[in-house]
């Protein structure tokens, strides 16, 4: 029997959208920070085209921190269209609270999943 994916494909997608979620509501509280630049997370398919192999740091410790790869995929934007303000900031709030909107979907999409993938794997065992 080959090993279920699906639930570790949920987790790390749960872990990428706390990645973003944590950029996002850093852009929100920089709103006014003269010279910010906005962040963005790389799409979750690149992050997880980069993370497959799982090369990780070896911990001779268990006190030791591990290395997060999914945090490498944030990087701070400039965007030609966006208008910059005076102070150079170039946070948009209504793009990023529509940003909070659209991660909030995907968690409960990815929730929603992972509940009916456990229910049905609970129909089978009880069968």
């Amino acid at each position: 029997m080959q090993p279920i994916q699906l639930f570790e494909l949920a987790s790390k997608q749960s872990h990428w959208l706390t990645v973003r979620q944590t950029v996002v509501a850093g852009n929100i509280a920089n709103a006014n920070t003269p010279g910010y630049a906005v962040r963005e997370v790389s799409a979750f398919e690149a992050v997880l085209d980069q993370t497959q192999p799982q090369v990780r740091m070896a911990a001779t410790q268990p006190g030791h921190i591990q290395e997060d790869p999914m945090r490498g995929a944030v990087r701070s934007q400039s965007f030609g269209d966006v208008d910059v303000q005076p102070s150079g900031n170039s946070v948009n709030l209504p793009e990023e609270m529509s940003k909070t909107g659209e991660i909030k979907r995907m968690y409960e999409l990815n929730t929603g999943m992972v509940k009916a993938f456990h229910r049905m794997m609970l129909l089978t065992v009880r069968r």
